[in-house]
């Protein structure tokens, strides 16, 4: 490929761009065919994938559940996103974005629904009173790194992810550029995880639920095949906090689902 690309004065879409998402990513929003979503009968329907955004929320229910919150009760719906089944109808009316996952709270009237994960893990947390501190300091550390999650992870997956894994041929700057920022970020939680056990001081919380998926699955070795390339093992304190949230019954079983 030629180094020398100049951007057009207007750019135009080019559908034969390539890539792993070529055949659904596209420049617009709204549905792109008519489909009705399934709907179960307990009070949580989630409208997901196993991807890490995804998994945040399956882990999130399932760490509901343990608790005993029998309201937390859900229904899994599969959203193919390979497959665009993002752009139905009735998944567009619950997320005019068309990300997964989607949250719909039938015990709601009318039902509510609720996109992008970390306004979900927030909603959860607020409405079952639990895993997010009552503490005013702490909270608002939590939510600090709750938000930090959610404006940092597009670097990583979007970033990084796209061009090392997804991108139809390998490219040296993109490739170097979020390198280098996806270990600035592991640096960041190396160093705050060096003092304490979770990203809250006191107690495990939606913040480790929200960047665990991404960077503690990173260090694992179980997204992008890029744990060596990344040296992931050279952050200890990273890898101790992820291979501990890996062992929690909840975690496990919101994977599997």
């Amino acid at each position: 490929m030629s180094n020398d690309y100049t951007p057009p004065k207007v750019w135009e879409w080019d559908q034969e761009s390539g890539g792993k998402w070529a055949s659904v990513n596209r420049p617009i929003a709204g549905a792109t065919h008519e489909k009705t979503l399934p709907l179960g009968k307990k009070p949580l329907q989630l409208y997901s994938l196993g991807t890490p955004n995804g998994i945040k929320i399956s882990v999130m229910l399932e760490e509901l559940l343990a608790l005993g919150k029998e309201a937390a009760a859900y229904d899994l719906h599969v959203i193919n996103i390979g497959k665009g089944e993002q752009f139905g109808s009735d998944f567009v009316k619950l997320n005019p974005n068309s990300k997964i996952p989607v949250l719909l709270d039938t015990a709601q009237s009318p039902p509510q629904a609720i996109f992008e994960s970390c306004a979900i893990l927030h909603y959860l947390a607020e409405k079952f009173a639990v895993l997010l501190p009552a503490d005013a300091r702490e909270r608002t550390q939590c939510l600090s790194w709750l938000f930090w999650q959610e404006s940092s992870a597009s670097f990583l997956g979007g970033g990084f992810g796209h061009f090392y894994s997804y991108a139809p041929y390998p490219m040296e700057y993109p490739i170097n550029r979020y390198a280098m920022e996806a270990k600035r970020q592991l640096d960041v939680l190396d160093r705050h995880l060096a003092e304490q056990d979770y990203m809250c001081a006191s107690t495990y919380s939606i913040a480790d639920i929200a960047i665990w998926p991404w960077y503690g699955r990173l260090v694992l070795g179980e997204i992008y095949d890029a744990a060596e390339f990344l040296d992931v093992a050279s952050y200890k304190n990273v890898a101790r906090w992820a291979r501990s949230i890996a062992m929690r019954p909840a975690v496990k079983a919101g994977i599997a689902a």
